[in-house]
């Protein structure tokens, strides 16, 4: 399954959740997960494994510590509609400890199949890249938290949040990155995790192959996640929501960023 459905009652328990993991959302890369942490669990410790990961805290303030070195009291932001997020990168084979230093926090951990160690590093909210990407209904902020200052620093990574205002799509025209094809598309999995402004909205995730069999369309709402390991994928609020999703990408040939747009769907940019 794809979909990733939120419980609160699971989620806002404090501790470590697993959300999306390999196999079971069709994933080879990628793996998500959810750190939540309250004043009577404050702390939560963990390791990555074969897989480097991407700290993102969503709410509240931390102080995240990787191999002996401390990010100390990293994000202040109230909600992921509010601001960049702080970001910390964990290196392959690397225990970290997420420790809390507000009333509560929720940190997504963002993990990719990597094989070369690198030094674990912050990003500042200032540090993230912010910019108004696609047009008219289309129209959406994406910020680029680990894409170009990632090279060299990480092996396979690609990170970064996207905020619809209400009834606008993103991913649009609809692209996909599936196939090896030199010069026209690089293959990467990809995740989102969701999030709803007010809560009780939603949004529409569509999917769709590319002989436009297995068409999808799903409902996800604040705290759900959705696993893309191939086909076009645009998103879209509804109306009076604004809708954010938390973007990461991974796959076997580097972090090139070439996504393959929709031919059917690419006359839209010429309005």
């Amino acid at each position: 399954m794809l979909l990733y459905r939120s419980n609160p009652s699971v989620v806002e328990t404090a501790g470590y959740h697993v959300l999306l993991e390999g196999a079971a959302q069709h994933l080879e890369w990628l793996s998500l997960g959810l750190i939540t942490l309250h004043r009577n669990n404050p702390h939560v410790s963990s390791s990555t494994g074969s897989h480097e990961a991407g700290l993102v805290v969503l709410d509240g303030t931390v102080t995240i510590t990787v191999q002996q070195r401390r990010f100390v009291k990293l994000g202040h932001r109230r909600s992921v509609f509010e601001a960049p997020p702080a970001f910390v990168y964990v290196p392959i084979h690397s225990d970290y400890e997420v420790l809390l230093e507000s009333e509560s926090a929720h940190v997504a951990v963002c993990l990719a199949k990597a094989t070369r160690a690198y030094e674990p590093f912050a990003v500042s909210p200032e540090e993230v890249t912010r910019t108004q990407r696609g047009d008219h209904q289309w129209r959406r902020e994406v910020r680029d938290v680990l894409v170009a200052n990632g090279e060299g620093r990480v092996d396979r990574l690609v990170l970064g949040e996207t905020i619809n205002e209400p009834g606008a799509w993103s991913g649009y025209p609809p692209h996909r990155h599936e196939e090896e094809r030199p010069g026209e598309e690089v293959k990467l999995e990809e995740a989102y995790y969701f999030k709803l402004d007010p809560p009780g909205g939603f949004g529409i995730q569509v999917h769709y192959d590319s002989h436009y069999h297995d068409d999808m369309g799903f409902l996800v709402r604040d705290g759900d996640a959705f696993a893309i390991p191939d086909g076009y994928h645009p998103v879209v609020a509804a109306g009076g929501y604004r809708l954010y999703y938390l973007w990461f990408m991974a796959g076997p040939s580097g972090r090139t960023l070439m996504p393959f747009e929709d031919p059917q769907h690419r006359w839209v940019k010429e309005l």
